[in-house]
């Protein structure tokens, strides 16, 4: 059960006085344990740290934090990538540990500090901050691979892929798609502006949301500046997972108690041009439903949820799986745009505030959900006001085979075809300044072939037609050639 949660959101406006991702880390360790009732971290046995980008001549960090904190875990571990679902993984991995006597008390933090490291390096370089986009920035000076060089580097150019094949697959209108995404978001901007530890806590409109901007810019269509994850921020969470007995021989509360239930992980594959489909996810399906029936539990027995929002078609594709109605939120954070999105640790604090709302009693189970990478990485667990009588430990989360039986074949990707095809997704790519820096299409030959082609900037014709919701262009045909300068395809509809 996890007994104590702390979080930290640090503004110092000097970026050379603001803390580092340990020293996030070691608070949120410390107003954990404060919250447990202290005592918890010199008798940890484990230490479970996720892996943080902004500072990465730190790595790797889970010693330094040890030492920061004065204490000496036996096991110590830190992700290998920093991934959305690497939390809640972290949480199943500690509930197992101690299930098998391998530890008593067990300790899951993670932390990022991008909004400091891109003011110092800011000052370094005698200017603003400009454009930081963390997952990007680590991309560079590698070579670039075929979806690369198309422009499908960072999650927010791959996720509207499934933003775009999903919405034409449900047969909704771009206005309808995009108003439901407004009216998720502004439930979300409400949970956070009655969150003291989100991130940003000003409610805004569906309109507001949905419109591009000044202040809102076009990010990667259909996405705007607040429909996606706002990495910009100094945030640091971490819990503390221990038995039951342990619990009562040191006298805590019970109703401090939250009880950890199973959980179920399942993947897609890495490479994002080899999946089935843009329209569904199996391993989203195998490990929302695969935690429900671990646990013995329906929908219905579902009071609180958090659903992963660092793009609208996660939550939209999970809360169709699950059957969540629309007029409830899917977060209890406030969401990756709003509560902060501190790359791979926001389910951090999806457990904190999903562990403070079941004590509050504005629930009894709740569901959390966390996606890392390309829509790759699946991860749920149930946690309880009250023991899950399925729950048993150590179990096994892995359904990984589930999935697998339950896909498809992916399509073969031919990187030299070029003629005539059939977008199977897309997107648009923007500039700072809102203007469109190229179109990404992801098209199917006669063959079932998967191949990419781009739309110029200036190509404004194609471009509108992408983004103006008149015509739907999944499905619609169009020829790719092949450019002299740089041998890439360039897509020309051939419809009106």
């Amino acid at each position: 059960m996890i007994v104590g949660v702390g979080q930290i959101n640090d503004r110092t406006p000097d970026p050379f006085a603001a803390l580092d991702p340990i020293a996030l880390m070691a608070e949120a360790l410390r107003s954990a344990d404060t919250d447990g009732g202290g005592g918890w971290l010199t008798s940890l046995d484990s230490l479970a740290v996720v892996d943080q980008i902004s500072f990465r001549a730190l790595n790797p960090v889970v010693d330094a934090l040890a030492a920061q904190l004065g204490i000496a875990p036996a096991h110590r571990f830190q992700t290998a990538m920093p991934m959305g679902d690497s939390p809640i993984r972290l949480l199943n991995e500690a509930a197992n540990r101690i299930g098998s006597g391998e530890a008593t008390v067990a300790a899951v933090v993670g932390a990022e500090a991008l909004r400091t490291a891109a003011r110092r390096a800011a000052v370094a370089a005698g200017g603003t901050e400009g454009d930081h986009n963390a997952m990007r920035v680590r991309h560079r000076g590698r070579a670039p691979d075929y979806r690369q060089r198309y422009g499908l580097t960072a999650p927010v150019d791959v996720y509207p892929l499934y933003e775009n094949a999903t919405r034409a697959a449900w047969g909704q209108s771009l206005a309808g798609a995009q108003a439901e995404t407004g009216a998720m978001w502004a439930a979300m901007s409400r949970v956070a502006a009655d969150n003291p530890q989100a991130w940003l806590r000003t409610e805004r409109a569906a309109e507001e949301i949905i419109q591009p901007s000044a202040d809102n810019r076009p990010i990667a269509f259909p996405y705007t500046k607040l429909m996606v994850a706002n990495s910009s921020v100094n945030q640091g969470a971490g819990f503390i997972v221990t038995s039951l007995a342990e619990a009562r021989a040191r006298e805590v509360p019970e109703d401090r108690l939250i009880y950890v239930g199973h959980g179920a992980a399942a993947h897609e594959s890495d490479d994002v041009l080899g999946r089935e489909t843009y329209v569904a996810s199996a391993g989203m399906r195998t490990s929302l439903e695969g935690a429900l029936t671990a646990n013995g539990l329906g929908i219905g027995d579902i009071d609180l949820v958090e659903l992963y929002s660092c793009f609208p078609c996660v939550p939209k594709m999970a809360r169709r799986i699950i059957g969540w109605p629309e007029d409830r939120p899917v977060s209890v954070v406030g969401g990756l745009t709003f509560g902060g999105g501190p790359i791979g640790n926001y389910m951090s604090h999806a457990v904190a505030a999903m562990v403070v709302r079941l004590r509050a009693g504005d629930g009894h189970n709740g569901l959390l959900f966390g996606n890392g990478g390309f829509a790759t990485h699946n991860h749920s667990i149930v946690v309880s006001r009250a023991p899950l009588s399925a729950a048993r430990f150590p179990h096994d989360f892995d359904q990984q085979k589930r999935a697998d039986a339950a896909r498809g074949p992916a399509p073969a990707v031919n990187e030299r075809y070029a003629g005539a095809g059939t977008i199977e997704s897309y997107t648009v790519l923007y500039a700072r300044t809102g203007a469109a820096s190229a179109g990404v299409v992801v098209a199917r030959n006669r063959a079932g072939e998967r191949f990419l082609a781009a739309v110029p900037a200036e190509d404004t014709a194609t471009i509108q037609f992408l983004s103006d919701g008149r015509v739907e262009p999944v499905g619609t045909s169009g020829v790719a050639t092949r450019r002299s300068d740089d041998g890439l395809l360039t897509w020309t509809p051939t419809v009106a």
